[in-house]
Order: C-alpha cells, then structure tokens, then sequence
C-alpha cells in the first residue's frame, strides 16, 4: 500500500479501493486520527459503538467522540505516540446515550515514507459480552445481568440458554420498563453469535422515510439530503443480531419490507436495485398487544407470525414475588460503588414502603428509585425522607401511599397496582409503626427516628399526636 489519499487505497489492486467501504464490512470499531488526534474517519462498527454519526464528529478530537476513562488518565493515542508503536489497553467508555460499555482500545501511530507520524489508528472492541457481570450475585439468582429468583423468572432463565442457540426470530413482550432491552443483549451474548455485533434500533423513533433508510440503508441521490452512501443497520448487524424494539410502532410498509428480508435476508438500500446478503438474528419486543393490533389491522399478521417463532413474555416485577428485595440489595450495592460511597441501608420503614409499592414503571422504576436515593442521601441509612418527592406526592388512589399520615409504609404485601383498600386505618398502622419502633430502639427518641428516617422533631410531633409522649 503506497498511499492513503481522500479516503482511497492506491496501488494496492488494479485500481483504487475506498477505504470507507473496507473498513466499514469490519467488526470492530475503527477511527482514523489526524496528528492532533482529531477525527478523520469512522467506521460503521465506530459509529454503533459511541452512538456518533461520522459525519457530525469530522474534525473534533477524539475524547470528545469515544469517552473513556483512559482518557481522563492520559490519552492512548499519545501513549502510542511515545512508544513509537501500539498500545492496548481496557477500560469503559460512555456512549452517545450516555450507556456504559466495557471495551478494548488499541492505539497504533501512522507514519509515512519517510518516517514522519502522519496521524493515528484506533480501534474498539466491545467486551462487555466477554465479562461475566456478577457483582457478586450467586448463579442461581440470576444469567448474565437479569437477577432474580421467582418461579417466573426461573424458567425464563431455564429457556435463554436454549434458545440462544438457535436463529429463530424471538418475540419478547412484557410492560414498559420489565427488561426486555437486556433480555434481548443477554440472548445475543450466549449465543454463538457473541463475537457479531448488536445493533439496536427503536422502531418508533423516526419517521417512516428515515426508518426506512436506517434499517436498509440507501444510494446517494436516493433521496433529498442523500448526500452519500448509508449502509443500514441490517447490514451493520451482519454476523450479529438485530434488535427491534417497540415493534408494534412500525409503518405497515416497512412492516411488508422487513417481512421480505426475514424471507431471504436480503438488503435493498434505497435507490438501488442491487441487493445485499445479510446474516443477521432478529430479536423483536414491544409492551402492546400485537394480536389486537393484527385484528386492527395496524399490524401485519404474517408478521406476526414471522417474528413470533419464539416467545418470550417478561413478567411485571409485582408478580415476581420476592425479587423486589434481592434487586433492591443489588442496586444498592451497584450505585453504593458506581458514586463510591459506603455501601448503603434502608430503614425498615423505606425497606418495607418499597419491598410493597407496586411499581408501575417495573424493574426500571426500582432503578432509578434506588439511584436518586442513593445520590441523595448524606449518610449510610436511606429513609422515606430521601425517596422521590413523587411516592409521597402520588396519594392513596395511585399508589396506595397515603400523604396524609408521613412516611409510614402503607401497602398491603398482596397489592397488585390496581386493587385499592380504602378500609385500612392508617393512623392505626403509623402509630403501631412508631410502637414497635421505639421498642427496637429501647426507647431512644433519636435512634428511632433514625430508623424512621424522619428527624427528631416529625417523631416527637406523631408521638403527641398519637398520645404517645412521655
């Protein structure tokens, strides 16, 4: 290879090749960087990874496009650099939607004929695939990163290593927030497919002409604002997995398209009529109900049909029993060592609020929950008073937590998010709460409050309230 020149392999065959295209059909992420190490070219494999588009990054430095905690140490290119050679290295990166990724970099220095450093090669392998993520969690609580230990879940975990190994189209539906997003990357990651990529696209995010060219891909001059060649993310996925979430927001024309590629896995980009082979496993979710959709005729039933050769039905994490509790230590413990702080507890009163409360937003809800209280909370006990402003702001019609009476946690064990039991005495259970609390704290106003999460002046003014001052 004599020279590199606008993105061209010159002298190499009998005429040039463009080195977009080259690099593009790699799996792995590849940056091309100018001296002061800013951004020259990516490849497809570069853009999934960071969540960047090549174009709109041109010219910035690379920390600003690939972030990773090397770069706050001291940057691999300039290691590379110093050591006249390649450097390698793991760390994490944060993505374009902010995503934490375990990854692989390698940097190696360019030079020219005459020995010059013209610029620098980098390239990212994501392994987070190759880690086994167990924060201590035992194996038989969980695979990859879904925790639990309910029946419900028992046999979900029984069932992914199976169909992993297939290529069978998989459905997974299941409510908003019950982890089909990572059911689905737990899915690709035990199958044989771990070392393709997982290319991930919302089905619902783009109008029905862009959808189109980012699932297929497109000619310049397809269309107004083609510009240039766009490879698709069906092709990006080659070797590796698709995943399609909010299916049921797909166009029905793109509906009759994506049927045609589960037929023969071809790729037609828009503007051409020359197709492309593309290996690729196709996993599909959604919280609707495509057969009412398919009676609506808002969804194909073919389609239906194609995608839904394996299903997967996420359970709420209401009906998964004792699992509240063991996700809420995980999280605990998670974001206790992601802001590195001492690793935190709750009161009993917060404990038995949360292990009750219904979570509409399910598993991803139990999250954020965890990590605002987490991020708040100034000392190593998490009480009602460092929840979210909202579980005490809802009332008893949302959530059964009634404002009126504090902090005290009010949920039967038995809720279910659509039940509402307005006979309870809440006044009974808050002063009974104060009783039994005062008891474990041998009659200490101040460690009972603690306990309570409330402060010592909100203890003293129930006590009265409740005729129990002394």
């Amino acid at each position: 290879m004599d020279a590199i020149s606008f993105g061209q392999i010159e002298d190499l065959f009998g005429s040039p090749l463009k080195l977009p295209s080259l690099i593009d059909e790699l799996p792995i992420g590849i940056a091309i960087l100018d001296p002061q190490r800013r951004v020259l070219l990516l490849n497809r494999a570069y853009e999934e990874l960071s969540g960047f588009d090549r174009e709109a990054v041109w010219g910035i430095p690379c920390r600003y496009v690939l972030r990773t905690n090397i770069c706050q140490q001291k940057c691999l290119a300039a290691q590379a650099h110093e050591s006249r050679g390649p450097v390698t290295v793991e760390g994490n990166i944060i993505n374009g939607a902010r995503r934490k990724i375990a990854v692989r970099l390698t940097a190696v220095p360019l030079y020219d004929d005459a020995g010059n450093e013209v610029g620098f090669l980098e390239t990212a392998e994501d392994i987070q695939a190759l880690q086994q993520v167990s924060n201590n969690i035992h194996p038989k609580d969980g695979i990859g990163r879904i925790i639990g230990q309910s029946a419900r879940m028992e046999e979900l975990f029984r069932i992914i290593p199976v169909i992993a190994q297939t290529d069978s189209s998989i459905l997974i539906t299941g409510e908003t927030g019950t982890g089909k997003d990572l059911t689905a990357e737990v899915i690709h990651q035990a199958s044989d497919r771990l070392n393709g990529p997982f290319v991930k696209i919302n089905c619902g995010t783009l109008p029905e002409t862009l959808m189109e060219s980012e699932l297929f891909g497109h000619r310049k001059g397809a269309f107004t604002g083609a510009v240039s060649d766009k490879m698709g993310r069906l092709r990006t996925a080659h070797n590796g997995t698709l995943y399609l979430t909010e299916i049921g927001d797909l166009s029905l024309p793109l509906q009759v398209k994506l049927l045609t590629f589960l037929d023969d896995k071809v790729v037609y980009p828009l503007g051409s009529t020359k197709g492309f082979q593309a290996e690729v496993r196709v996993i599909a979710a959604t919280h609707r109900n495509l057969e009412k959709m398919v009676q609506e005729s808002l969804f194909r039933q073919d389609l239906l049909f194609r995608l839904n050769v394996v299903r997967l039905h996420l359970p709420p994490i209401r009906e998964r029993g004792g699992d509240i509790g063991l996700l809420l230590d995980h999280f605990l413990k998670t974001f206790s060592a992601r802001f590195e702080k001492t690793p935190k507890s709750l009161t009993q009163p917060a404990r038995n609020f949360l292990l009750n409360y219904p979570y509409p937003g399910n598993v991803r809800e139990l999250k954020n929950i965890t990590e605002y209280a987490t991020n708040i909370c100034p000392s190593d006990v998490i009480g009602m008073d460092h929840l979210p402003a909202y579980l005490s702001e809802a009332g008893i019609a949302e959530n059964g937590y009634d404002k009126r009476n504090g902090h005290a946690p009010l949920l039967p064990s038995k809720y279910n998010g659509r039940e509402q039991n307005t006979g309870i005495n809440w006044a009974a259970i808050e002063r009974q709460l104060i009783i039994d609390t005062m008891i474990q704290a041998n009659g200490h106003r101040s460690k009972a409050a603690r306990s309570l999460g409330w402060g010592r002046s909100t203890l003293w003014r129930k006590m009265k309230k409740y005729g129990l001052e002394t």
